[in-house]
């Protein structure tokens, strides 16, 4: 029995006291006791709202798990005050000692406690200090019958078997061990788990939360590390890679041949400068003019590779080149790779020098060469064309229908010039061959056309001290060459 003023308890018998202290929970004595009989008495709600017009009411209950139908005489005093009379039918009159009110709400929370172990997905079990399990829920059980067949058929086993060998702490503490249900014998089936151990005084709960999928991940990740380990390996770029702290975390063999820095510095995780300060002991960065200048630089250099793709190109006092590329990396990381590029440079300083030194040759000629693509694009034309054909700036690099046009006007048609204009256009083969036109100063200049690699066609031009005779595509049976006619007969031909 229970009196209220509003929602605050008044008085209450103590076998009310026994059932409040049973049903627990937050909140006043009134909204503890409305919330643990409403389930059980769905109208509730209504009944109540509807007391003071009848005064009072006498409410049933359905049945609840683990206790009897209840029965509810519920009065409304005046002045705000309620009793309520809470009883359990099926024990009226039964000589029942202990109160069954109480004794029902533990039943029904020992009811929901138990469903939710037996269901969890993970497996429980407590045991003593001595290491004997005591109890163990339904997860447990169907683990140990799966994996220990002897006792599959033989039902309930007491004492019950360990299925992990566990080191239980000896003070008062929760520790995590990694634990494996299967042994060795059967890898491929193979079961991990997360074991939780608690211990407080001599009460030792044992959790095991399944782990596979994390066993599984770690072993692809450290799968793939090795597989990249290898890869670095053989490379013959130095690769370091810096965490977001800037501590050196991988590095491969070739950053060791590269730099000349011993395996046990690079062992030892050095930060980016501790690295970057080796190398310069070591003579393996560019040499700097100060000490604060070098530091600036390298600084420049890391905020340069967090942030984005640099490039860097080393000379080193030793006579190499080092390409330096950095690149970031997620979470905070930066990656440097170091390669040696000095055979490379110097192939291409031997290839410029080559060009530069062609190009001036062919500047230095007195002949006229233009260079054409296979397209027709002006590849190349020396100083010599320029002023024999009076090239402005516009037309430095004319496209081969734009020379014809020019060569036209100034040779005024001509057999000679037909023939060259066939060279051009394919008409006429891809064969060298030769010829005379008459030149933009009226005297007469003969050509040679040479057909190059990958299309390319070269015309050349020079002052007719001699007249050439045109030359004819190769026949299969081709006629000695004609000897070259007298320069009045060619003049008159043209």
């Amino acid at each position: 029995m229970l009196l209220f003023r509003g929602t605050r308890l008044i008085d209450s018998t103590a076998p009310a006291r026994g059932l409040l202290a049973a049903i627990g929970g937050n909140g006043g004595e009134y909204d503890r006791l409305i919330g643990w009989l409403t389930p059980r008495m769905p109208d509730l709600s209504g009944r109540l709202q509807q007391l003071p017009d009848t005064g009072s009411d006498e409410i049933f209950g359905v049945d609840g798990r683990g206790s009897a139908r209840l029965k509810l005489l519920a009065e409304d005093l005046g002045d705000g005050y309620r009793r309520f009379n809470l009883t359990d039918p099926g024990a009226e009159g039964a000589g029942i000692i202990v109160d069954s009110l109480s004794q029902n709400a533990l039943e029904e929370e020992l009811h929901i406690l138990r469903e939710l172990v037996d269901h969890a997905p993970m497996l429980a079990w407590h045991q003593e200090p001595s290491g004997a399990i005591t109890w163990a829920n339904d997860a447990y059980l169907s683990h140990m019958a799966q994996h220990l067949p002897d006792t599959a058929d033989e039902g309930p086993i007491w004492p019950i078997p360990a299925l992990f060998d566990l080191i239980v702490p000896e003070t008062d503490q929760t520790v995590i061990r990694r634990a494996r249900l299967g042994g060795d014998a059967a890898p491929e089936a193979d079961l991990w788990f997360d074991c939780h151990i608690q211990r407080k005084d001599s009460q030792i709960m044992c959790f095991a939360l399944p782990a596979g999928a994390a066993v599984r991940a770690e072993r692809s990740l450290r799968e793939f590390v090795q597989t990249l380990t290898k890869t670095f390996a053989d490379l013959p770029i130095g690769l370091a890679i810096f965490d977001k702290d800037r501590a050196l975390q991988l590095f491969n063999p070739a950053l060791i041949d590269l730099t000349g820095l011993s395996a046990g510095f690079l062992i030892g995780r050095p930060t980016l400068y501790a690295f970057l300060d080796r190398l310069r002991e070591a003579r393996m960065v560019p040499e700097p003019k100060n000490y604060r200048s070098w530091r600036e630089q390298m600084s420049n250099l890391e905020s340069a590779a967090a942030s984005g793709h640099h490039v860097e190109t080393w000379l080193l006092p030793g006579g190499q080149t080092y390409r330096v590329t950095g690149r970031p990396h997620p979470d905070g990381a930066v990656a440097f790779l170091f390669e040696d590029i000095t055979s490379e440079t110097s192939l291409t300083r031997k290839f410029r020098t080559d060009l530069s030194m062609g190009r001036a040759v062919i500047e230095a000629m007195d002949d006229a060469i233009i260079v054409f693509s296979a397209t027709g694009q002006t590849m190349l034309a020396n100083a010599a064309y320029q002023t024999a054909f009076g090239l402005s700036e516009a037309m430095h690099h004319p496209s081969a229908p734009e020379a014809l046009r020019a060569w036209q006007s100034s040779a005024q048609g001509g057999a000679g010039f037909e023939r060259l204009r066939g060279c051009l256009n394919g008409t006429a083969g891809r064969q060298r061959q030769r010829g005379a036109m008459m030149g933009p100063d009226g005297r007469l200049m003969n050509w040679h056309f040479q057909p190059l690699q990958g299309g390319l066609s070269m015309v050349r031009f020079e002052a007719a001290t001699e007249t050439l005779a045109p030359t004819q595509p190769a026949a299969p049976q081709a006629a000695p060459e004609p000897q070259a006619e007298p320069m009045s007969r060619q003049r008159a031909q043209a």
